[in-house]
């Protein structure tokens, strides 16, 4: 008997170390100078591989869990989406939402309480006539979200029923803020329990829709007044707004959206860090959310050391009109996905779905060289950049997948790895020089990869 088990473990070797030579890794490749776009190439592992490159990946050791990965639908991408044909815009959206071969598979979104810049116009959920004020809220209603916004969420959630989402506000009703203006201005304290009452009344309305608002912020962009519309709120008033008001209200009401510090540049890792130092005030936060205008993506480690316990999102990054696409393929895999990715973050959301080709519609001082996603010309749709930078991760990476362990024999080769809930390996990587070759590999399976000079791969194996 104990020949015939050893005879037994021995076949079972071998057939485990066939089984690796004969696995297949699918490449996706997408070329700086667009001559690949999510081209795929399917891979046969080798026992034995010459390359100097070595990407190295450990399953064994897992991160963070991914929560989702998408783009801010503004009302300005609403309307456009929600303007075309009937059977087209159901197409666009089957692709932005779907999960089949030829969706992007977006699984978190950001939306703007009230207008964001990107809205034609600026409007809050409690407009009133000049002088007059509504400290109880009597007047609130969701406004122009109605007309599109709204009706598009709720198609998505037919396409993607796990779909999240976060709001975001760019300011509170201008009867509420010490300049009576969209922009700029704070939040006068008399207001801070209406304003509160104003996030729970949203969510509730929000939630009679059939729309869940999974998470939120406080402030998009606390420390800029330049827009329109915005608000200033240092971190002390986000502190004292957090711990006295919003969060109480929210616990009270049984609301269980998770609420984020800061959604702003990550030269200023300190201000979450201000605000979960407090401990009542750290009780009601999920995490902090990041933009990288100014600062470096390591900052979100930063924030990570100080308090671990406590998530990490990367809420904002635009691509501009007078960008490349070489250009801005390359910097936002590496800083926004890659680089926040390895820096903690478990959520990674770009700016913005889609605008027209003349980047709008925007507000008056809004942004006028946003470009998205998709670009939307009446009937004609064109992809851009962003649409491939997102879609390298939200195509394969869905939400509860981990990150795991994976390194690089070479600095100007970035990576980043995942395992599915499936058990698929993921492999991002970016090649921004020249031709090379990489051995991708763990203890099982090894992949001879050629890597297209600059260009980003996405390696499910």
């Amino acid at each position: 008997m104990r020949y015939k088990l050893k005879i037994f473990f021995c076949v079972l070797v071998v057939a485990s170390s066939m089984q690796s030579l004969n696995a297949q890794a699918i490449q996706y490749i997408t070329k700086g100078d667009k001559s690949q776009l999510f081209q795929k190439k399917i891979i046969q592992s080798s026992k034995l591989n010459s390359s100097t490159i070595t990407v190295e990946v450990n399953e064994q050791k897992t991160l963070q869990t991914m929560d989702g990965f998408g783009f801010a639908l503004t009302g300005g991408s609403a309307a456009l989406i929600d303007a075309l044909p009937t059977n087209q815009k159901n197409t666009l959206l089957k692709e932005i939402f779907g999960n089949g071969p030829d969706g992007l598979g977006l699984s978190y979104i950001r939306i703007s309480m009230g207008a964001s810049d990107l809205d034609a116009t600026v409007f809050s959920y409690c407009d009133l006539p000049k002088g007059e004020t509504d400290a109880e809220l009597k007047h609130f209603n969701l406004s122009q979200d109605t007309l599109h916004l709204i009706p598009i969420i709720q198609a998505a959630l037919k396409i993607n029923p796990r779909l999240r989402i976060m709001a975001s506000p760019w300011s509170p009703p201008i009867w509420m803020k010490s300049n009576g203006f969209s922009m700029g201005g704070h939040l006068l304290k008399q207001y801070y329990d209406s304003y509160a009452l104003y996030f729970a009344k949203y969510i509730k309305a929000m939630k009679s829709k059939g729309i869940t608002i999974h998470s939120l912020t406080m402030q998009n962009e606390p420390e800029h007044g330049g827009n329109n519309p915005s608000l200033l709120m240092d971190a002390e008033e986000q502190r004292v707004f957090l711990r006295d008001h919003l969060g109480p209200l929210l616990a009270k009401e049984n609301i269980k959206t998770d609420i984020f510090l800061f959604d702003h540049n990550a030269d200023h890792p300190n201000y979450p860090i201000s605000i979960l130092d407090d401990s009542k005030a750290k009780a009601y936060a999920a995490g902090s959310a990041f933009h990288l205008y100014l600062g470096n993506e390591s900052a979100l480690s930063k924030v990570h050391e100080a308090h671990p316990d406590k998530k990490l999102y990367f809420t904002e990054q635009w691509t501009g009109a007078k960008g490349s696409f070489d250009g801005d393929l390359f910097w936002h895999t590496e800083h926004i996905v890659i680089g926040t990715i390895n820096n903690w973050s478990s959520a990674v959301i770009e700016w913005n779905l889609a605008a027209n080709a003349k980047y709008e519609p925007h507000t008056p001082g809004g942004c006028t060289e946003c470009k998205g996603a998709f670009t939307i010309q009446g009937v004609e749709i064109s992809r851009n950049v962003s649409y491939y930078i997102i879609g390298h991760i939200s195509k394969f990476v869905p939400a509860g997948s981990k990150r795991i362990e994976s390194s690089s024999s070479n600095d100007l080769i970035k990576t980043s790895s995942f395992i599915t809930p499936n058990g698929k390996k993921v492999t991002i990587v970016l090649n921004a020089g020249a031709l090379n070759n990489i051995s991708l590999k763990n203890k099982q399976q090894n992949y001879s990869i050629t890597l297209p000079a600059g260009s980003v791969s996405t390696i499910v194996w």
